[in-house]
């Protein structure tokens, strides 16, 4: 089983993400993209991501508004997989 991060690790591991809020609970982060095509196509590759990981971020789709929010729903909120999930859509969404 995964461990918790406490309020201290999940702070350091938040400051190499872009655009990442959140607590021990939950992270998440809102991006804008130029359309629904590419907000879609975000996704899908998110997706890829998820399953080749088995880790999967909840995901809401607001036109062309993506927010993300990933927690370790075993584990009772945010563990390392979470932020290593972050930091990979942050490579997917920077293209």
């Amino acid at each position: 089983m995964v461990e918790l991060l406490n309020p201290g690790e999940l702070e350091r591991g938040l400051t190499g993400l872009q655009g990442w809020t959140g607590d021990v609970h939950e992270i998440c982060r809102t991006v804008n993209l130029p359309s629904f095509a590419a907000a879609l196509d975000a996704v899908a590759r998110v997706g890829e991501l998820a399953e080749r990981m088995n880790h999967h971020p909840d995901i809401d789709i607001r036109y062309r508004t993506l927010m993300f929010h990933c927690a370790t729903h075993a584990a009772g909120g945010v563990t390392d997989l979470d932020l290593r999930l972050a930091a990979e859509i942050d490579s997917i969404l920077a293209g």
